[in-house]
Parts: C-alpha cells; sequence; structure tokens
C-alpha cells in the first residue's frame, strides 16, 4: 500500500545550526530530570512528570498525518514510536514543556504550530503524570533529530498502529487519534480555519477538512442539526 511516511531533508545550513545549538543545550539539564519511583520500583522518568506533543498536519486529499519519533536503541524503550517528549521542569506548565521537547527532539518552533488541546494520558501511584498536548501544523514541517531520535516521521495516522509503538503511548493513542469529517457548508463558514483538530467532550478528537473525495464521515455545517455531532460541530464553528 501506498504510503505518504515523509523523512524531511536534515542538511541544510539551518538544521546543522540548529543541531549544534541542542547539542550545547543538551547538557544545561532542567531541575525535572530524574526518576520518579512508585511502588513495586516502577519508575518513570521526570521527576515533576512528563509532557509531549502530538502534532498533526494535513495530507493531500485530507487525511492527517502525526510527527512520531523513533527512538534510539541506547534509550529507555528503545526502538518503538512515540511522541516528542521528556520530563517537566519544576517551573513549567504541560505545554511549556512539551513545545520545548519538540523543539529539543525534532527542530520544530513554537510560532509553527498551533495548540489544540491537553489530555492527561498517564498517571502514576508515585503521583507522576504525563500529559500529551495536542497541536496542529500547517503541512508536514522539516524535522531536525537529537541524538535521542533514530528518525523523525510523519506518519498518516491510519498507519500509526502498523508500527511497534512505545507501550505508553501505544495505549494513549486510542483516546488521542482523530476520526476524519469531512465538512460541508450551507453557508459561507465564519471562521474556517481547516483542516483542523477539534477535542469534543465525552467524543474524543476529530480531523476536519473539506476536500470532497476526502476521508471521513460527511457531515453539513449550518443547516437543521441532523445529529448530535452535526450539532456540536456547528456550534463550534459558527
Amino acid at each position: 500500500m501506498w504510503s505518504y511516511r515523509w523523512r524531511s531533508p536534515s542538511d541544510t545550513p539551518e538544521a546543522v545550526a540548529a543541531r549544534l545549538l541542542r547539542r550545547k543545550e543538551y547538557w544545561m539539564r532542567g531541575d525535572g530530570d530524574g526518576w520518579s519511583d512508585s511502588p513495586g520500583g516502577v519508575r518513570h522518568w521526570g521527576k515533576y512528570g512528563a509532557a509531549g506533543l502530538l502534532l498533526r498536519a494535513p495530507l493531500p486529499r485530507g487525511g492527517s498525518a502525526v510527527l512520531l519519533q523513533h527512538r534510539a536503541p541506547w534509550s529507555h524503550q528503545g526502538g518503538t514510536w512515540a511522541i516528542p517528549g521528556g520530563a517537566r521542569d519544576s517551573h513549567e506548565t504541560p505545554e511549556h514543556a512539551a513545545v520545548r521537547e519538540a523543539w529539543e527532539e525534532a527542530g520544530i518552533t513554537a510560532d509553527a504550530l498551533r495548540v489544540r488541546a491537553e489530555l492527561l494520558t498517564m498517571t502514576a501511584p508515585s503521583g507522576w503524570t504525563y500529559t500529551t498536548v495536542v497541536a496542529d501544523a500547517e503541512s508536514p514541517l522539516a524535522t531536525v533529530a537529537n541524538r535521542e531520535s533514530s528518525e523523525l516521521v510523519w506518519v498518516p495516522e491510519d498507519e500509526v498502529t502498523d508500527l511497534p509503538l512505545h507501550p505508553g503511548f501505544a495505549l494513549a493513542w486510542q483516546t488521542l487519534r482523530a476520526a476524519p469529517v469531512r465538512l460541508r457548508f450551507a453557508a459561507e463558514p465564519v471562521a474556517p480555519d481547516l483542516p483542523r483538530t477539534v477535542e469534543l467532550d465525552d467524543r474524543g478528537f476529530f480531523w476536519l477538512h473539506t476536500q470532497a473525495d476526502g476521508p471521513g464521515t460527511e457531515v453539513t455545517v449550518g443547516a437543521e442539526p441532523a445529529d448530535d455531532l452535526t450539532a456540536a460541530l456547528t456550534k463550534l464553528l459558527s
């Protein structure tokens, strides 16, 4: 099957400069680096918890891809796939930590993404937590891997489960994956801002796009709502 797993070039002058900068920053470790111990000897990385960035971008024909990190063999759960992420420092919000980790591990800058939601995706008896920050980019951005990654790949959303996922991410993915919705508008949308990720209470995440031949359920927004999903999206987008 044809795949849109997109590996970006990483040897431009800008990419080399970014790598050198991150090598310097690597030794400026934050106060969150360290293990959190739970009963039974279970350990989680991050003294103040951890956070990661699930970054989604549009593909041709209305689909979506997420940026995944192939973890370096030497790292915890090396060889598996997950999102860029790591320990939170004591002064950081989950969003700050996730965006910082995306910069350090993938070269993604804060101005290139738009945060859509935060979701607590794991807790431990010690009080340790992992928060996934969900964000969108306008396109599959170029990336620069650091030593924690074997590679960084934009993976089509429906191909994520084909990969050997980090166990924690595999569990979280069931909640984080976005169902595609193909939108039609009964009138000109006030603020289209599409394609994009949205989170609806008790329904999870949806990827909204307007490609007529694209994937997902078709929903007409702006007319008399035909069901609860249409009503929720009409309210959100009006």
